[in-house]
């Protein structure tokens, strides 16, 4: 089941923020999170706040869940007032948000339309299991405004499926792909996951063959983690499967920059890959770089202005606050300088992008010196003043950030408690 929330500060039932989350709204990029719990069955791996329908319970319905949604989004134009926010990017996540009626997708991203205002450019995207979607959905999908849609392929051999209760055939995913691009979809991501018990080099390297030949213009891959609690876990702990190896998972990840380079990808975060500049995930760039959004939904984190609050977890209980018109915030905190500061550090640091060196710390200074020494940055791009990874560096990215940030002495934020519904990439990779 999934983990519990963290602990915060109350927060108010108006879901009013403060005054320092409000002030130079509308100066940064602003994004939509909706966060859409459903799936048909749990994969053994997942520790996501998702629910089948047997997990559900009373008070929590699929049929409803548009609406609720919806109040949340009328919710959100009131807590932030009249300040002009046209929506850069809206992002539909789960669980499966393609269980729910392609109409009550595009019911709920109206309203964000309705509330906020799109940009012209928008960018839309919604996750769907290769399953859960047919020609007809997705070509409603599109018209309904959707203009990206992300594929959890994971894997092409039958083997690693199994080990991952995925349920899928091998080939479904390449056919969505198909179906995406003849519904008009222009930006399509496949997920991929690496390191499962049982993969060898040879069904990695056939699955991210199958995935390049599939079409998309942007991929994703993960190292498989082993989260506490799931199914996965417990069967690693009966000793039936072998826990994954940091080794096998660097070299794994070797390969998929291969092969990817290869095939016209580049590498635009550490675990994602992409065919052009346009094809990238501008929504997860708005989290990377410090963005406001609004994250809608049982579980959802959202974050405003240096303000990060949580909603309830459980879908009856969210459902619950909103029809009682109050907010469905659990509790929230305000990010300090120094939270700010490490988080800008370790997100920033694994975009291609890179960190601004003039940002570093006197104090970590000598670090960053030992990993250009240690060919883990970029020589030219130091010389114009950004710390960027070189391949080796991906692979220690995260010892990396964890030794500038105790130079720094700053503290690396606990992102367990915001990694299943806000986008953003804790610092070991997970898979979505």
């Amino acid at each position: 089941m999934p983990s519990i929330l963290p602990d915060g500060d109350p927060a108010p039932a108006s879901g009013e923020l403060p005054d320092s989350a409000l002030q130079g709204l509308g100066e940064r990029p602003f994004g939509f999170y909706v966060h859409v719990p459903f799936c048909l069955t749990r994969c053994g791996y997942c520790d996501f706040n998702t629910y089948t329908a047997a997990e559900l319970g009373p008070g929590a319905s699929q049929r409803d869940y548009a609406d609720t949604v919806i109040e949340e989004i009328r919710l959100a134009r009131r807590v932030l007032g009249e300040t002009d926010l046209p929506v850069e990017t809206v992002f539909f996540g789960g669980g499966t948000p393609t269980l729910l009626p392609p109409e009550d997708l595009a019911r709920i991203l109206a309203a964000i339309g309705s509330e906020f205002g799109l940009r012209p450019d928008a960018e839309v995207t919604t996750e769907a299991n290769p399953e859960s979607v047919d020609p007809s959905s997705l070509e409603k999908l599109r018209h309904g405004g959707f203009n990206r849609v992300s594929f959890g392929m994971q894997s092409v051999r039958e083997h690693v499926l199994q080990v991952l209760d995925r349920r899928h055939t091998p080939g479904r995913a390449a056919a969505a792909v198909r179906e995406a691009r003849e519904a008009g979809f222009e930006h399509v991501n496949l997920d991929l996951i690496y390191s499962t018990p049982g993969e060898s080099d040879d069904d990695w390297r056939a699955s991210l063959s199958a995935a390049i030949e599939a079409g998309p213009d942007h991929v994703s891959a993960y190292s498989l983690i082993v989260e506490e609690g799931t199914r996965l876990a417990a069967r690693i702990r009966r000793g039936e499967l072998p826990m994954p190896d940091d080794d096998v998972a660097a070299d794994r990840y070797l390969i998929a920059d291969e092969l990817l380079s290869q095939a016209g990808f580049e590498w635009y975060e550490v675990s994602n890959w992409a065919a052009s500049q346009d094809a990238r995930c501008r929504h997860n760039l708005l989290y990377w770089t410090g963005g406001d959004w609004w994250a809608a939904g049982p579980g959802a984190h959202s974050h405003v202005g240096g303000t990060r609050w949580w909603n309830v977890k459980h879908p009856a209980a969210y459902a619950q606050r909103l029809a009682a018109g109050t907010s469905p915030a659990h509790a929230r905190e305000v990010l300090g300088p120094d939270d700010r500061a490490a988080e800008r550090l370790m997100l920033e640091l694994r975009l291609s992008s890179g960190y601004p060196l003039a940002e570093v710390a006197p104090a970590a200074r000598p670090a960053v010196a030992s990993a250009l020494a240690r060919g883990l940055l970029e020589p030219e791009p130091f010389k114009a003043g950004r710390m960027v990874l070189t391949l080796q560096g991906r692979l220690l990215a995260d010892a990396l950030v964890r030794d500038l940030l105790v130079c720094s002495r700053l503290v690396l934020t606990d992102w367990s408690r915001r990694s299943d519904s806000s986008g953003l990439t804790p610092p070991t990779d997970r898979p979505i």
